[in-house]
C-alpha cells in the first residue's frame, strides 16, 4: 500500500511515543466541531526572519503605550494568530500549550464508568451493548439487554440518550458505581446489577451481529486511531466466523483521525482500485487498494450523517466510488484537506494545511460533502432510522 514517504512523517504516531501534545490538538479539533486529517512534521531548525516591522511596533508600544502591556508571550501568540487568520483557512491555526494540555485527556479515550454503549430501539427503549472485557460485560450485561432503571429510577423512553449515558459514568473510587435494572433479551426476565466504575479504555471500533437480523454484521468506527485497522480486521474475522452474510459499516458522527489508518480500513473492503487522490503543491499522490482484505465479498452498506467527516468521508467515498457499497443517511460534513502539525520551541504548535484529497471519482469534499444514495431524515424520537433502512435494503439484496 502506498505511503507518504515524500513527507517522511508518521500520522500522529507521536501519541504512542509520548506525543500527548499532538493528541490534545486532535481532541481540540473535535471539541470545537472541526475535523482534521493530521500528520506530524519536524520543527524548522532555522526559521526565516522576514517581519522586521514587528520588533519596531513592539519597541514603540513599550516606549509610548499608556497602559501596562500584556505579557510578551500573549502578544506574540496574538500576532501568530493574526498572521494565520489572513489565510482564511479554518484548518490552519495556532494552539498554545495550555489548551493542548487541557485537552490531552479527551483523545486518550479513557473515562470512569461501566463500559457500555446505549442505543435507542424502535420502540424508544434503551438497549445496551457492553464493551468486551468491561465491568458491564463481566457483570453479565449482554448485547441487546434493555435498560429499565438506573439507581432505582425508572427510565422514561423520552429521556435524552446522552443523559442516560452520563448516568452510567462517574469517578473511579472505592464503592463508586451504579445499580441497573435490566430486561434480559435472552430470557425476557428482569435482573438487577450492581456494577462498580472502572477506568474504561474506549475502543475505536465496536462490532456485533445485529439482534434485529443476525445475518448482518454491524461494525461501528468511532474514530480512526493507530489501532483501528487491526480492530476492523478482527471484527470482520469474528463476524465472518459467526456466519454473517452482509456488512453494515457505521461511520456516523465519526469526525476523522488518521489518514493511513483510514486508507487501511478502506482496503479491507476492496480488492483493487484507487482509494483516494492527494494533491499537494507540486505533486499528486495516489493511494491504491491491494488484494487480501477480509471484507471484500459480502454486500455492504455504509451509514453516514452530518458528523461524518475527514477520514470517515475518505472511507465512505472510496467504497461508494468503487461500487463496493451504498451510502445511507445524511450529507456528510465536507472536509477534504490534510494538515501538518509543526511543534514549536515552547510546546505550542501550528497546524498547516498541506494538501487536499479527492475520492476515486475525483469528488472534492470541501464544503460539499458526500450525498447519500438513500437520504434519511433523522427521527425526532431517537429511533435509528438509518440502521433500519440499511437492514431493509440488505434483506432485499439477500432475497
Amino acid at each position: 500500500m502506498t505511503t507518504r514517504a515524500s513527507i517522511g512523517a508518521v500520522i500522529l504516531r507521536g501519541v504512542a511515543a509520548g506525543g500527548l501534545l499532538l493528541a490534545a490538538f486532535l481532541a481540540g479539533f473535535f471539541t470545537r466541531g472541526e475535523y482534521p486529517l493530521l500528520t506530524t512534521a519536524p520543527v524548522m531548525a532555522n526559521p526565516p526572519r522576514q517581519f522586521s516591522l514587528l520588533p519596531e511596533v513592539q519597541h514603540l508600544l513599550e516606549e509610548y503605550y499608556l497602559r501596562e502591556l500584556p505579557p510578551a508571550q500573549e502578544m506574540e501568540y496574538a500576532a501568530i494568530r493574526g498572521m494565520l487568520g489572513t489565510l482564511h483557512d479554518p484548518y490552519t491555526f495556532f494552539v498554545d500549550p495550555p489548551v493542548a494540555q487541557s485537552e490531552s485527556d479527551v483523545l486518550a479515550g479513557q473515562y470512569g464508568g461501566i463500559g457500555v454503549q446505549i442505543r435507542h430501539a424502535a420502540d424508544g427503549r434503551f438497549v445496551l451493548y457492553p464493551f468486551p472485557g468491561s465491568p458491564a460485560a463481566e457483570a453479565g450485561i449482554e448485547d441487546g439487554d434493555v435498560l429499565l432503571a438506573v439507581n432505582g429510577r425508572d427510565l422514561d423512553i423520552h429521556e435524552r440518550i446522552d443523559v442516560v449515558d452520563q448516568a452510567l459514568r462517574g469517578e473511579v473510587s472505592d464503592g463508586n458505581g451504579v445499580t441497573l435494572r435490566v430486561l434480559k433479551r435472552a430470557t425476557n426476565t428482569e435482573e438487577v446489577y450492581d456494577i462498580a466504575f472502572a477506568v474504561i479504555e474506549v475502543p475505536s471500533v465496536l462490532w456485533r451481529a445485529l439482534v434485529e437480523d443476525t445475518r448482518f454484521g454491524y461494525i461501528q468506527i468511532l474514530r480512526f486511531t493507530s489501532r483501528t485497522p487491526e480492530e476492523v480486521h478482527r471484527a470482520l474475522e469474528e463476524l465472518r466466523d459467526r456466519g454473517v452474510q452482509a456488512w453494515i459499516l457505521d461511520v456516523r458522527d465519526n469526525s476523522g483521525g488518521l489518514l493511513q489508518e483510514a486508507v487501511d480500513v478502506a482496503d479491507e473492503f476492496l480488492d483493487s482500485g484507487i482509494i483516494l487522490y492527494e494533491e499537494a503543491r507540486d505533486e499528486e499522490q495516489i493511494y491504491r487498494a491491494e488484494p487480501g482484505g477480509a471484507g471484500t465479498d459480502l454486500p455492504l452498506v455504509i451509514l453516514v450523517n452530518r458528523g461524518t467527516a475527514s477520514a470517515a468521508e475518505l472511507v465512505a467515498g472510496a467504497l461508494r466510488d468503487n461500487g463496493r457499497g451504498i451510502l445511507v443517511g445524511q450529507t456528510t460534513y465536507g472536509k477534504g484537506s490534510v494538515q501538518l502539525i509543526f511543534p514549536l520551541s515552547d510546546g505550542s504548535s501550528v497546524h498547516i494545511t498541506s494538501a487536499e484529497w479527492y475520492t476515486p471519482a475525483r469528488t472534492q469534499l470541501a464544503r460539499t460533502g458526500l450525498e447519500p444514495d438513500i437520504s434519511m431524515i433523522p427521527a425526532e424520537d431517537g429511533r435509528d432510522v438509518e440502521l433500519d433502512e440499511a437492514i431493509r435494503y440488505l434483506q432485499q439484496q439477500l432475497q
